[in-house]
């Protein structure tokens, strides 16, 4: 049975291991926490960033010969194999780690086995503990194992009655500088940002990440089915990637030197959403913010491809205007998406309200085989 220091020693590797997102991938976020044979913390570390040390390498570092005699406690199951770096597995073993708690097993058949491995050496494995915590944490990088695509988050902001706009089209601000500025967290957390056309012609977005130093950029995608984009455009300027998805018959010519990628069409009309994150899927990316309008909304709900929503709610009332969700092929409320409330916050004057969904939706097609980094 995990003691009170276990679980505060794995929920430190957890917070630990939170520090990587949006820099590890196309790898997972990973946290270590070493104590020593009395058990008192003797280094610590997390995966900073691909083809670099794994968590478990910069701790014992950090532990040096502390760590012999004592636990290691991983967010995921020590890797065993050689990849840009070398086994975590058997580096704990030279280390003389006596015992190794893992939160999450490794689902890639590349990486798991180490504890295996361990157990094969004497040293003693224990696994399951925070689990939920962990992968809630390292949510993205599972999601893109499991399902063979990235993990998307739908953000929006809307008022209390749901209105994202005003009847006219206005919607600066509808939320507070506060909630702004929290969105720019969730952009340096993931890999890719996503809007539709839409909302580049409504809003000339920039999308790239302000005021978060060290903060890796993501890659900008505008889902444009007849690549009505100007170079004139914010998303155009250089500051981040940028990577135009359009249709099969778009006139891209005005498009010179951009980099854009033609998608077949999608059921609802607009281009397909699975193809969409096959793509970026294949260009490593494992985590989408997706902060398209109510109609690229809908689009992602219909394809089952939303896993999380984040909900700013503004203590504000429209009565009219657009919603924050267009046409999901929802009918009925039997077909309702429903969600499980992981989180209420209060941002400034707003809430925020994070959801993911309560029942895991259909399996997407499966993208084609793409050369991707196959290292943990």
């Amino acid at each position: 049975m995990a003691t009170p220091a276990d679980i505060a020693a794995m929920r430190r590797a957890i917070a630990l291991a939170a520090r990587g997102l949006g820099s590890t991938s196309p790898n997972p976020v990973v946290g270590c926490v070493i104590t020593d044979a009395a058990g008192e913390i003797a280094g610590t570390g997390w995966h900073r960033r691909a083809g670099g040390p794994h968590a478990e390498v910069h701790a014992l570092a950090a532990a040096g010969d502390r760590a012999r005699g004592g636990t290691a406690y991983v967010t995921l199951e020590p890797c065993a194999h050689t990849g840009r770096t070398g086994p975590c597995a058997e580096a704990l073993r030279a280390a003389g780690i006596s015992r190794v708690v893992h939160a999450v097993a490794d689902p890639t058949p590349q990486a798991a086995g180490g504890a295996s491995v361990l157990r094969a050496a004497g040293v003693r494995v224990e696994s399951g503990l925070l689990a939920e915590e962990a992968e809630a944490v390292n949510a993205a990088w599972l999601t893109s194992v499991r399902r063979g695509r990235p993990h998307v988050l739908w953000k929006y902001a809307a008022t209390l009655d749901g209105r994202i706009a005003a009847e006219d089209g206005t919607s600066r601000w509808i939320t507070s500088a506060e909630s702004r500025a929290d969105v720019h967290r969730l952009r340096a957390e993931c890999d890719a940002v996503v809007i539709g056309s839409g909302t580049l012609a409504a809003d000339d977005p920039h999308l790239a990440v302000r005021g978060i130093e060290g903060a890796v950029q993501p890659l900008r995608v505008v889902v444009d089915t007849h690549a009505t984009a100007t170079p004139g455009a914010r998303v155009l300027d250089g500051a981040a990637p940028t990577l135009i998805a359009v249709g099969e018959h778009a006139d891209t010519s005005r498009l010179t030197g951009v980099d854009t990628v033609v998608l077949p069409p999608g059921a609802g009309g607009g281009l397909d959403i699975h193809a969409l994150l096959a793509v970026l899927y294949g260009r490593g990316v494992r985590s989408v913010l997706l902060e398209g309008g109510p109609t690229l909304a809908g689009a992602f709900v219909a394809a089952g491809a939303v896993d999380k929503v984040i909900g700013y709610l503004a203590p504000a009332l429209l009565g009219a205007g657009p919603t924050a969700l267009g046409g999901a092929g929802i009918t009925t409320i039997a077909q309702a998406l429903r969600l499980h409330m992981t989180e209420t916050v209060r941002i400034g004057p707003d809430l925020r309200i994070t959801a993911v969904a309560a029942t895991i939706p259909a399996p997407a097609p499966a993208p084609a085989p793409v050369p991707v980094a196959k290292e943990r």
